[in-house]
């Protein structure tokens, strides 16, 4: 029942007719990037897990000189689950390139997890630093003395924000998770202009469907849906698996994407790629060639139940 509650959401905001104006980065390989958009999925895996993403988006975009402008994301995101803390930790690194502003984040998560029926609950507070630096040499105002493009060769400010979150795994291989970054907002001076972390909220929710018939292949749906709360982005998901090895699928990101998505599982790692077809008038009017990105996993199981049958000896205790 509450999973068809959500799906009935997510249909609800599917008909919003809005453009998402992206603060934060986006990635293709959402769904194996829980742990990148929500503190409370820190450990529910019941693994080590580290995730890593790389992505270059809008390639084509250059300056004068030639000179890429296109954003460049860079993502590592390592959780594990934590038994004697009742939840789960997180630590994540991000560096975000677009155009001369370079940013560089860490965040610091903590979930706490209740069991309940049919599942797990997982709920989680999350601190963010986030390192913004603009380099003004490098830009060349169409106005002399732009007071907006004036300042040294470069100018950073540091940013603490905040984020919470909650995520619900089922026994049923349904998931469901709602969270909300930059909660303060907080803004700094660089250069000449105020910048202000937006606050965001994301909302997502799948499920692994073994195909009737033949359980060689598991079909998986799933909807990511981020806003600023001015507007609207939604990522809608398919994917097949087969035999637990290798899997395909094809995304579409309203009014921005056509992604298809290609990768294997070699035992507890799990590589991917993905390549954007651009949609939107960037694409449409040759600025964009699309966007790459390889995503890699991996994922440690912890057997806890055969540590706490570990032996001690008297003599060392």
């Amino acid at each position: 029942m509450r999973f068809k509650g959500l799906v009935a959401t997510l249909i609800f905001i599917l008909f919003i007719p809005a453009v998402f104006a992206q603060q934060e980065p986006q990635f293709s390989h959402n769904m194996f990037n829980n742990m990148g958009i929500n503190p409370g999925y820190a450990g529910l895996r019941g693994a080590i897990c580290a995730t890593g993403l790389a992505r270059q988006q809008w390639l084509g975009f250059k300056d004068a000189e030639d000179n890429r402008l296109n954003p460049e994301t860079y993502l590592l995101n390592v959780d594990a689950p934590l038994p004697f803390l009742k939840g789960g930790l997180a630590l994540g690194f991000m560096q975000d390139k677009l155009g001369y502003e370079n940013s560089v984040g860490v965040k610091l998560s903590y979930a706490y997890h209740i069991k309940m029926v049919g599942g797990k609950l997982g709920i989680g507070a999350q601190a963010g630093f986030l390192d913004k630096r603009i380099d003004f040499s490098q830009f060349t105002p169409i106005t002399d003395g732009d007071p907006a493009l004036t300042g040294s060769a470069e100018e950073t400010h540091m940013f603490v924000d905040f984020a919470l979150g909650g995520f619900f795994q089922s026994d049923s291989k349904s998931w469901a998770g709602l969270s909300f970054s930059q909660l303060r907002q907080a803004s700094g001076q660089i250069g000449e202009s105020n910048h202000v972390l937006k606050r965001h909220a994301y909302l997502t929710g799948g499920y692994n469907l073994s195909l009737p018939g033949n359980p060689a292949y598991e079909f998986t749906p799933s909807v990511l849906v981020k806003t600023d709360l001015a507007s609207v982005q939604i990522d809608v998901n398919a994917m097949v698996t087969y035999n637990n090895r290798f899997w395909g699928g094809v995304s579409y990101r309203l009014q921005d994407a056509v992604v298809f998505l290609f990768g294997l599982n070699i035992e507890q790692i799990s590589v991917g790629y993905s390549y954007d077809f651009t949609t939107s008038p960037l694409g449409r009017r040759g600025r964009s060639f699309g966007s790459h990105e390889i995503m890699l996993q991996y994922c440690f199981d912890l057997d806890l139940d055969k540590i706490r049958e570990i032996q001690r000896n008297v003599r060392f205790l």
